[in-house]
């Protein structure tokens, strides 16, 4: 079961506060980033030989769930950057800890931008790696030190090399190309890369899919942790961002109806109806938390006991992450239907929350397609297929 957040809550009042003019703006604000930044939670994800603080799954939950309820586009990008720094130290293992570490001790934000479209090729310029092309869907970007980027070194090149560049460098452009209706502050966007440079040292395979090599025991790993599937991480964050949300917007919902008079003058808490749809939004956020955080408990009890995951663990992950997300979008249905044409009212924070959640049933790692397709596939025996 989840609990309050402990790292982050010293900067919930200031994130909450700013996140109407961040969804105006579509920018967070500098002194959360800064604020942010300065605070221990960017660690969370970190292993001790990393100069982190290897808190556990269900820790790192509580913490995005509690920005998520104060501002979404900011824990996206916080979310994102928690996700990808674990997925950051499976793939550059123990010779780059070095580099990992430094990330870290510098509070660094990392973002991966690799979405649909992306193609970055890179060719050798002594002991330089030349980057060249763009990546897209890079939430963070604009608020981060790092990138990961996935590299091919032809158009047609099946095989993948992967490396981390330093956006601070001539030769980064962050594009803001993000003009959505949800997480409007998220800097979701594209990264072009002209005549950047690497490290050819620091270029790594990159195998796909990444978990399957993460799982052979001969894959040479900076902590037991990093074993676990970050796409697996990311769905289960994803789930308790949404219970956040979902939670916040309830419970305001019902602070708000209170004293309000429905058509001819019947108070809306006296009205059946109204009992039936929060009641309903009550029952599915909570088997919505109750199914996120059982799930992050055992990934949890997993890496403690430093058992390699399955594939029937990454589906298990996916899987609860996913529902978690699906009851959370049926609650706030649920919770627009009570507050009625009231809801649509845009500059509410209701209004922004519900946008916002819109993008968490339709971001690719835990769609209901993706996910829903690939458990199908094993429950009948047959290969899982999706790469990620």
């Amino acid at each position: 079961m989840s609990a309050n957040a402990r790292y982050i809550s010293p900067l919930l009042d200031v994130i909450g506060a700013q996140a109407a003019n961040a969804d105006a703006t579509r920018s967070v604000s500098d002194e959360v980033i800064q604020a942010i930044k300065g605070n221990d939670v960017m660690r969370l994800s970190a292993s001790a030989e990393l100069s982190g603080l290897n808190e556990s799954v269900v820790v790192i939950a509580d913490e995005l769930r509690a920005v998520a309820a104060r501002c979404t586009s900011t824990a996206w990008c916080l979310w994102n950057h928690l996700c990808t720094f674990h997925f950051f130290c499976g793939l550059l293992g123990p010779d780059n800890a070095d580099m990992l570490r430094d990330i870290i001790e510098h509070r660094d934000w990392v973002c991966f931008p690799a979405g649909a479209s992306s193609a970055v090729v890179f060719k050798q310029q002594g002991d330089e790696i030349e980057l060249n092309g763009s990546a897209a869907f890079g939430s963070g970007a604009r608020y981060a030190q790092w990138a990961g980027v996935i590299l091919k070194s032809g158009k047609d090149e099946p095989e993948a090399n992967f490396v981390l560049a330093d956006l601070r460098q001539t030769g980064v452009q962050v594009e803001p190309t993000w003009e959505a209706m949800s997480v409007r502050a998220s800097s979701t966007d594209h990264i072009h890369y002209h005549g950047a440079r690497v490290p050819a040292r620091r270029v790594v395979p990159f195998p796909v899919p990444t978990r399957l090599a993460y799982r052979d025991p001969s894959t040479a790993m900076i902590h037991p942790r990093y074993r676990e599937d970050w796409v697996a991480f990311s769905v289960l964050w994803l789930g308790a961002m949404a219970t956040g949300v979902a939670e916040i917007s309830l419970n305001e919902t019902c602070e708000s109806i209170r004293e309000r008079i429905a058509i001819f003058g019947t108070k809306m808490v006296e009205r059946p109806t109204i009992h039936v749809n929060v009641g309903r939004a009550r029952a599915l956020v909570n088997a919505a938390r109750d199914t996120v955080y059982a799930a992050c408990a055992e990934t949890d009890a997993r890496i403690s006991a430093e058992v390699v995951p399955s594939e029937a663990d990454y589906l298990r992950q996916c899987a609860a992450g996913m529902q978690a997300v699906l009851l959370c979008d049926d609650a706030m249905r649920l919770i627009l239907r009570v507050l009625g044409g009231n809801g649509l009212r845009e500059g509410t924070d209701f209004e922004r929350r519900y946008r916002d959640f819109q993008a968490m049933p339709l971001h690719i790692n835990g769609h209901i397609d993706r996910v829903t397709e690939q458990m199908g596939r094993h429950s009948l025996g047959l290969e899982t297929t999706n790469p990620i």
